[in-house]
């Protein structure tokens, strides 16, 4: 047992707290300030959410139609929710991922209306691409906060990426699993040691696919980086097969004739009247789509300028180490590029395509750059020799990091200025009038989902209505990638599933595209003309209703 030690006059008991002390104040508690990498995550996530939430607010954007696809992907939401099984009951095209996804908030249909229930999934949608942005700083941290901040604005501001977040569309939530798995996959610069952490990445790029087949070209890049080492590339390889198999499956089962016509055949076979350019497409990958048209030969300036520019700091950062790139960037470098031929490639191309290449192509500009930066800053400060060079090369690298992020800050004042497609006023205020020429429950048959579910016109009460939601998907899965601009109208299958809708409808509700979508062959223009009348024509299309109701 311990006896009374002394103490000098004035010191303190050992066991008294820092407030026991006579005289001397509790410390409070320090506030420590966010480190800047995390300002610099949290200032460009903030700035993507508010680009894409800020879309939401104009008019006909929340609540009215703005899109073909969001119909098809919310639409088997709705229709999975009350009872039908896709590619058994009803054709889609793709893989069921983001229909799984709004499968919760398919819920809301019936409680608050098929149009507010889509708006949330639209502001949900939004958040994803935000979270796309995030991810992305994650991934850049460790090149410090000008490299997260160039990375992640890039994203954030990238013109196609913003407007594909507008609502339900597939990509991004394609890039959000892609990026989610790339974190997990990565340690830093490097492919992670871990098993559990390569699978659980894998799983994330399985479910990657079940979005959107186009989630194959990083896996492959990633197996190839991998192949040195079987055991980790199986583990990856594991989850994979995982995350896509799981919920794939089930749907597979149910239907495996028409799945594999719906989502492999029609998708990888399916044709156009016209090829799109090659300048539209480059305009949208390299980011000025929603401004000016570049001239062709600036564009082309633009394109190799970039090239040049990523391909140069690469190979000056690779010769100044005497080391190769790091996995993550190779990752970068490799998935961009194939992605870019992946969409030079077929006849179709869509604006929101480009949000899938937006943070490869974020990552590619920015990591050699910051590498480069890195190595000649270290060969600066480890030896004066060389140091003319290195405080050269580390301008230059800064310099090229300085002219991005002034890039990112011309493109988010061209986003904020951007005006929607004033078209779209007129397609939210005549649909307003077209619902209201409709009643509630009656068999509707259109060649966009989008209007239907805007309208609150969707779901029907007569049970022999067909549970239709892709209209030119029902074309491709039908004829073998063919619409009716490009001869689906001459396939039996094609011609007999449209005939058997028009005579269950009691509307018929056309859009602006119907031509591409509704093989209008001699039987089908005769059947249509002899049993509907035009009700209404206006911003939205053309409206039908039957001549003598069939109830």
């Amino acid at each position: 047992m311990m006896g009374n030690l002394p103490r000098a006059p004035g010191a303190p008991h050992p066991l008294a707290t820092p407030g026991d002390r006579a005289g001397v104040p509790a410390p409070g508690p320090q506030r420590r300030r966010p480190p800047a990498v995390t300002l610099a995550i949290a200032a460009t996530t903030a700035l993507a959410l508010f680009l894409r939430l800020w879309q939401l607010t104009r008019h006909g954007y929340l609540l009215g139609v703005t899109e073909y696809d969001d119909g098809v992907y919310f639409g088997s939401a709705v229709r999975l929710v009350h009872g039908a099984a896709p590619y058994k009951d009803f054709i889609t095209v793709q893989p069921p991922g983001v229909m799984l996804l709004m499968t919760p908030v398919a819920l809301f249909a019936g409680p608050l209306g098929t149009a507010k229930a889509l708006a949330i999934g639209r502001v949900l949608t939004a958040c994803a691409g935000a979270a796309g942005v995030t991810l992305t700083g994650l991934l850049t941290r460790h090149r410090g906060p000008l490299a997260v901040a160039v990375a992640g604005g890039l994203l954030a501001v990238y013109p196609d990426g913003v407007y594909a977040a507008h609502t339900v569309l597939i990509e991004p939530w394609l890039v959000l699993f892609c990026l989610a798995g790339t974190l997990a996959v990565m340690d830093g610069d490097r492919l992670a040691i871990s098993g559990r952490r390569l699978a659980a990445g894998g799983a994330l790029f399985g479910f990657a696919g079940v979005c959107k087949a186009w989630a194959i070209v990083p896996v492959l890049v990633l197996l190839a980086g991998l192949a040195r080492t079987p055991r980790r590339a199986l583990m990856f390889a594991g989850g994979v097969v995982a995350g896509f198999g799981l919920p794939v499956l089930p749907f597979a089962a149910l239907a495996p004739r028409a799945f594999y016509h719906s989502v492999l055949v029609a998708q990888w076979s399916r044709t156009d009247a016209q090829r799109i350019p090659l300048w539209f497409r480059l305009d949208s990958m390299i980011g000025f789509s929603h401004g000016p048209f570049l001239p062709h030969a600036a564009l082309l300036a633009v394109v190799a300028a970039t090239a040049v520019a990523v391909a140069g700091c690469s190979l000056w950062a690779t010769l100044a180490s005497g080391a190769y790139p790091p996995a993550l960037e190779l990752f970068a470098l490799a998935s961009g590029g194939l992605i870019v031929v992946a969409f030079l490639w077929p006849a179709d191309y869509y604006y929101h395509y480009a949000a899938f290449l937006g943070p490869f192509l974020a990552l590619s500009v920015v990591l050699p750059a910051a590498r480069l930066a890195d190595v000649l800053r270290s060969r600066r400060r480890d030896s004066g020799a060389g140091q003319g060079l290195g405080t050269a090369g580390a301008g230059w690298s800064r310099a090229w990091l300085g002219v991005t992020a002034g890039v990112v800050l011309t493109l988010a004042v061209l986003q904020a200025r951007t005006v929607p497609d004033p078209s779209y006023n007129g397609v939210a205020d005549a649909i307003v009038a077209d619902e209201q020429l409709i009643p509630a429950g009656s068999c509707v048959v259109a060649d966009a989902a989008s209007y239907t579910i805007a309208a609150g016109r969707f779901l029907s009460a007569r049970p022999n209505c067909p549970a239709m939601v892709d209209s030119i998907g029902a074309d491709y899965a039908l004829s073998g990638g063919r619409n009716g601009l490009t001869g689906a109208g001459h396939v039996r299958a094609v011609r007999q599933f449209w005939l058997s809708a028009l005579s269950r409808a009691q509307y018929v509700w056309l859009s602006g595209e119907y031509q591409r979508r509704i093989p209008w062959t001699p039987a089908i223009t005769s059947y249509f003309s002899a049993h509907f009348r035009l009700a209404r024509a206006d911003a939205s299309g053309q409206l039908f209703r039957r001549i003598r109701d069939r109830s």
